[in-house]
């Protein structure tokens, strides 16, 4: 019998031939990721013997979730962070307005195929978009990885999902996971691995690609992968060009020697099969994840404040798809779009889509998490309603537990804010 990605990949990190599902490993990384949370891992990390961190050049750290910092509280933590990471030799940091860690991670080639990214953050799934295996871990575990370079993993089991068939226009990636979430409950990969495969895939763009490992952790993954292709490597290369022009060659050898894929033969825990081309515009409905809907099912619905941005959704399509949708129109409802990072930005002022959203009254903000986890640039108010592009929509997550928050995909996003109502992208850009 053969192994699944995750099967394969523990193994190897384990310095096993082989493993199965439900084993407990020690297994080393190759990359242990923290954000502003760094800082409290620090406190945590200073109570043990060690006294030093095992492997420096494996930490990847990126300020990215208070940023620029909304209090003297926050400005703070930043400082200590700085502190810790000239002490320690950190060389994968990233300030203030680089984006978010997962994005800027990828764009950086610090996370490739066949690697291993343990992060102190839950959507740390996000990198199996590349063919990475990435795993959410709490503070503690992470402190410990700076000790010993080591951790325990149980081998999850693993959930295929085989994508046929191809969107159709106007309909996103995001609405493919929020339908696969209604489907199989916010529990339904409750610490499974997540494999898609299938043709479906490769009619997604990077851009698609990288919502679907993201959104997993939304139910109960602890990893997702999707197997690189020419288009996968295609991205990387480009990236590595862009943001690594010293040293793309020898990181992308290295990415395509570490590389692995599942076996034909392997043994999955639950199958299942999406056709892309059944799915429709949908959205998660307050204040579970899970609670989903067509927006054709909520066109009366109204809204006070559209967010367009995060881990999930905060990319340079994703941001083109919002542009045409408000081109010629002014928004009725407050909206607000951050670019994952300052390389999208930067792609999204050079294409126009900026001056596009500018013109229409949307506002915009510094790459990072904006107002996901509710810290600023865009909490809510009591009694306000949100259609967000995020990947959460539980009480209080953007900061009042008064508010509600719908998910859906930014060209939902931007065709509410337009219409002032949960709106259908179809019939907005049909007006213009």
């Amino acid at each position: 019998m053969g192994a699944t990605f995750a099967e394969k990949i523990l193994a190897r990190a384990a310095g096993r031939d082989q493993v199965q599902p439900g084993e407990v490993l020690d297994i080393e990384p190759d990359v242990v990721m923290s954000h502003d949370n760094t800082a409290a891992i620090y406190k945590i990390f200073s109570e043990l013997p060690h006294g030093r961190i095992k492997y420096p050049e494996r930490l990847a750290i990126t300020l990215d979730h208070a940023v620029p910092p909304p209090t003297p509280k926050h400005a703070q933590n930043h400082a200590e962070i700085r502190k810790f990471v000239a002490a320690f030799g950190i060389k994968n940091f990233f300030e203030v307005g680089r984006g978010i860690c997962h994005q800027v991670h990828c764009e950086e080639g610090v996370i490739g195929p066949g690697m291993i990214l343990l992060g102190s953050d839950s959507h740390s799934t996000h990198p199996g978009w590349l063919g990475a295996f990435g795993a959410g871990i709490g503070r503690t575990e992470v402190a410990a990885l700076w000790a010993t370079g080591q951790l325990w993993m149980r081998v999850p089991e693993t959930l295929r999902v085989t994508l046929t068939g191809q969107l159709a226009p106007g309909v996103s990636s995001k609405d493919v996971t929020i339908s696969l979430i209604g489907l199989l409950s916010s529990e339904g990969a409750n610490y499974m691995a997540v494999e898609f495969d299938g043709p479906g895939v490769a009619t997604l763009s990077p851009d698609m690609r990288a919502v679907l490992p993201n959104m997993m952790a939304e139910m109960g993954a602890k990893s997702a992968y999707i197997a690189p292709d020419a288009v996968t490597w295609d991205w990387i290369e480009t990236q590595l060009r862009r943001n690594r022009p010293d040293r793309w060659q020898e990181r992308i050898a290295y990415f395509r020697d570490r590389a692995l894929y599942p076996d034909a033969d392997a043994a999955y825990a639950e199958s299942h099969m999406i056709d892309l081309s059944a799915i429709e515009p949908v959205v998660s409905c307050p204040h579970e994840v899970d609670r989903t809907a067509r927006v054709s099912e909520l066109a009366a619905q109204h809204v006070d404040f559209g967010f367009i941005g995060t881990c999930t959704n905060g990319r340079l399509e994703d941001i083109a798809a919002a542009a045409d949708v408000v081109r010629g129109h002014q928004v009725r409802a407050r909206l607000l779009v951050i670019p994952a990072s300052s390389k999208v930005f930067e792609d999204a002022v050079a294409a126009g889509y900026v001056a596009d959203l500018l013109a229409a009254g949307a506002t915009i903000g510094t790459p990072g998490c904006g107002p996901c986890m509710g810290n600023h640039m865009g909490v809510l108010a009591p009694g306000e309603v949100c259609i967000s592009s995020a990947s959460r929509n539980f009480r209080g997550r953007m900061g009042e537990r008064d508010a509600d928050i719908y998910l859906a995909s930014p060209a939902v996003v931007a065709a509410s804010a337009v219409a002032g109502y949960i709106a259908h992208p179809a019939a907005i850009m049909e007006r213009a």
